[in-house]
C-alpha cells in the first residue's frame, strides 16, 4: 500500500462541501464528479467527500497537525466547534474531535514532544 484515500459520505452534498471548505480552509482541489469533491492534503493523503446519504454519519477520520491549539482556534473562528483536547496514546498525542453536519467524526492529532 502506498497512499490513503479517506472517503466521507454525506447526505446533502453542497452544504457539506461548504462545511469542508471551512474545515480545510480552502475549496476542494478537484471535483471529478457531480457528487464528489477531493482535498489533496499531501501526495499520499486525499480526502473525498461523497454524496451517499445511506452511509452518511458513520465515518471517523483523524488528521495530524503541528499545533493543535492553533488549529482549534482557526476552526473556532470559522464557527466549527471542537471538543476539549485529550491526551491519548499513552501521553504521546493530544486529540480533539468535531463532527460534520451528518455526524461524521473528524479528529485532529498533535504529537507531544
Amino acid at each position: 500500500m502506498k497512499a490513503v484515500l479517506a472517503v466521507i459520505p454525506v447526505a446533502d452534498f453542497d452544504p457539506a462541501c461548504d462545511w469542508y471548505e471551512s474545515f480545510f480552509g480552502r475549496p476542494a482541489d478537484t471535483r471529478p464528479m457531480d457528487c464528489l469533491a477531493e482535498w489533496h492534503l499531501s501526495d499520499l493523503g486525499i480526502v473525498q467527500v461523497f454524496h451517499a446519504p445511506e452511509r452518511a454519519g458513520r465515518t471517523a477520520v483523524n488528521f495530524t497537525v503541528d499545533d493543535l491549539d492553533a488549529a482549534r482556534t482557526e476552526l473556532t473562528a470559522k464557527g466549527i466547534r471542537t471538543a476539549d483536547p485529550q491526551v491519548v496514546a499513552g501521553g504521546r498525542q493530544r486529540l480533539t474531535t468535531t463532527t460534520d453536519k451528518d455526524g461524521n467524526s473528524l479528529g485532529l492529532l498533535q504529537t507531544v514532544d
